[in-house]
């Protein structure tokens, strides 16, 4: 597989994955939602915090998924090791675990101001523990790029 193509299917799963995004926050989950609520009346008052929550946690996936774009352009162009590289990782990083303490955080206010189901909010620990996963997947990986790439760079000005 060459880097060009490599590079052009990875932009295929990130149009797809923000795609799939798209279509479940401003579809499915006010339908799912509002759906709970018709069955649930008492849960009425959770309809709009968790809907918040939900639409604020999505940015910094979608910033993510910006980052991700930037590093299949920098495959594409054959320069899967750089310090851009590393520091786009990094980044994505940074979101994730930014992105998993905002989101079990707002589950903890949402139980203490009682808008969340304590079987919600653990479950909701998995999807914690999945943003901590990829957290620490893209720091690790911004860590080996970066120290590929420093050795590239010595390589290319050895003789």
């Amino acid at each position: 597989m060459t880097q060009k193509s490599l590079s052009t299917w990875l932009k295929a799963v990130i149009l797809g994955i923000a795609f799939c995004g798209v279509i479940l926050c401003v579809f499915l989950l006010p339908a799912i939602g509002k759906d709970i609520v018709a069955e649930n009346p008492e849960f009425s008052s959770w309809y709009y915090p968790w809907f918040c929550v939900l639409w604020i946690a999505a940015v910094p996936c979608y910033l993510a998924l910006y980052h991700g774009w930037k590093i299949t352009v920098e495959i594409g162009r054959n320069r899967s090791f750089s310090m851009e590289n590393a520091i786009y990782l990094k980044r994505i990083s940074m979101f994730a675990i930014a992105d998993t303490a905002y989101f079990f955080l707002a589950n903890l206010l949402l139980i203490v101001f009682k808008r969340n189901h304590p079987g919600i909010f653990i479950a909701s620990l998995f999807v914690d523990f999945a943003g901590v996963v990829i957290a620490v997947v893209a720091a690790a990986l911004s860590h080996l790029v970066q120290k590929a790439a420093k050795m590239q760079q010595e390589n290319d000005l050895t003789i």
